[in-house]
């Protein structure tokens, strides 16, 4: 009696497992690629201060494979057309001739799943430094370390770390920008 419990229990175990991949990948495919920003300059002194609300137009420039030409052409031609389509989405204005906040920075790591990937999971990323620069002065507000990740099957490919790359910076963006 006891074997057949552990060996109910060991069963309960294994489709369980099997349960949670499933359901992780199901949501992967809600939620999509993975964008988080880490600053290393600052945009404020404090965490409630936000100092962007005087910008109404965001633009990004192309960026830098700053990784030896290991960047996937596909993510940077991309980028620009992510960030203005999520901009966009989170409802940042766009008004013409308004003060305008520019985008720019380096790919400074780009990964694919690769061999750990397949053996631990897969796990892709693509890091980039950015600034925001004040457009009429030149001058660099902050800087930050974007990351956009992909954890689940469902969301491997440059598209996925691309959508990734542009909601860091976003989000970044959007943290320092006043809410309605």
């Amino acid at each position: 009696m006891r074997q057949a419990l552990t060996l109910m229990a060991a069963a309960a175990l294994l489709v369980a497992g099997g349960c949670s991949t499933g359901i992780k990948e199901g949501v992967g495919v809600v939620r999509g690629a993975k964008g988080v920003y880490a600053p290393v300059q600052p945009l404020a002194v404090t965490q409630d201060a936000r100092p962007l609300g005087e910008y109404t137009r965001f633009e990004m420039e192309t960026f830098r494979d700053a990784f030896g030409g290991k960047v996937p052409s596909q993510l940077i031609r991309n980028l620009p057309a992510e960030f203005d389509k999520r901009i966009s989405a989170a409802g940042l204005s766009d008004a013409p001739g308004g003060k305008t906040l520019v985008v720019r920075g380096e790919i400074i790591h780009y990964e694919d799943e690769g061999l750990v990937g397949i053996v631990l999971g897969p796990l892709e990323e693509a890091i980039a430094r950015v600034e925001l620069v004040d457009q009429s002065t030149g001058r660099i507000l902050g800087t930050a370390n974007c990351i956009g990740r992909t954890t689940e099957r469902v969301n491997k490919g440059v598209g996925k770390k691309t959508e990734g790359l542009a909601k860091a910076i976003v989000d970044w963006i959007k943290s320092r920008y006043p809410e309605d």
